[in-house]
């Protein structure tokens, strides 16, 4: 039991550990692709279309040579998670375009009560005070280090709402298709990467347009641009195959609220690889997001165990229970047969 319980805590880890890595991995990459003094790929939607598609192409080859199983989902559950995430990616492209860079960290940073008011409408779940008080730990130490000017106009606040609300969604779909199918990470990745990658690649240069003005066609390809891109899409399937398997062993909630550890580490490298500045309030956020984190990790595993010994308590009572009401039955058994005997006789 506890080399299991060992084995689970290693494999959670490195699906955290996957996670974000591949996540900052995916923005340094993407920082050179698309910014001016980089190689100015200015499609961010488009490009995601790319990484579908690649992650796609990794499920289609995993389950032809057997290293995963295909399992049944229906189709309409498929195309709804799809639709859902898209408007999720399309919001936050918009968000991003529409609205000041303070005001889409805060929109991203209140992805997490959504989250916990979302899986408390849908799932009934609770939550303990400790864990409310880290998540608003976190929260205020992600928007120390991150918010700066905030600028709110109509358009764009309806989009970071719609990009909120489908992006809190589609992580408690993924969690919720993974336990109603009984389907792993990467078999629900791979149904559902196909149709994202066909859909994004057909609206993504329409989407790009509105944003930028340009067509992905007219884009001029160099050498380095085409190793960024593969770059880009490579470290996408580990990011999506991690999301998902990191959501579907913790929660949407858990995903949300250490998953700004991602934040923390672009920050830093921001400043090691690309001369960011990094001020006094960035590391004080900073500082106060990891302590958030720290704490949102043992109120969660506190919960666990007095979850775990409730469950315990209840099932041994209801044994006790049992096997008095078994010894009952049995000592008044041989009495009834006696009675039954001499009546008979």
């Amino acid at each position: 039991m506890e080399s299991e319980n060992k084995k689970s805590a290693v494999s959670d880890v490195g699906a955290w550990a996957m996670n974000i890595i591949s996540s900052v991995g995916i923005i340094m990459a993407n920082k050179q692709l698309m910014s001016a003094t980089g190689y100015a790929f200015g499609f961010a939607t488009t490009l995601t279309g790319f990484h579908f598609t690649v992650t796609a192409l990794v499920g289609l080859v995993s389950n032809a040579t057997g290293l995963s199983v295909s399992k049944h989902v229906p189709m309409w559950e498929l195309l709804w998670f799809s639709v859902v995430a898209n408007v999720s990616i399309t919001g936050m492209n918009l968000s991003l375009m529409l609205n000041s860079v303070g005001f889409y960290q805060i929109s991203k940073l209140s992805m997490i009560p959504v989250v916990c008011i979302m899986e408390w409408i849908l799932h009934s779940k609770q939550y303990s005070k400790e864990v409310k008080l880290s998540v608003l730990v976190v929260v205020i130490g992600v928007g120390v280090c991150t918010v700066t000017d905030v600028k709110v106009n109509a358009k764009g606040f309806i989009c970071a709402c719609l990009a909120v609300l489908s992006t809190s969604l589609q992580q408690i779909t993924i969690g919720s298709l993974q336990k109603k199918y009984s389907i792993g990470s990467f078999e629900l990745l791979s149904r559902t990467a196909p149709i994202q990658a066909v859909s994004l690649l057909i609206l993504g240069p329409f989407i790009d347009y509105f944003l930028n003005g340009k067509f992905v066609t007219n884009y001029k390809l160099s050498s380095g641009a085409i190793l960024f891109i593969i770059l880009s899409c490579s470290l996408a399937v580990f990011c999506n195959v991690s999301q998902y398997l990191c959501i579907g062993r913790f929660s949407a909630t858990s995903f949300q609220v250490l998953g700004h550890m991602k934040t923390v580490c672009v920050l830093t490298l921001g400043w090691l690889l690309f001369d960011s500045e990094l001020t006094f309030k960035n590391i004080m956020g900073m500082f106060i997001a990891v302590l958030g984190m720290i704490v949102y990790s043992w109120a969660v595993e506190a919960e666990k165990r007095l979850n775990s010994k409730t469950t315990s308590h209840i099932k041994n009572s209801l044994t006790e229970e049992e096997i008095r009401l078994l010894k009952e039955g049995v000592e008044s058994m041989p009495l009834k047969d006696v009675e039954l005997a001499e009546s008979k006789v």
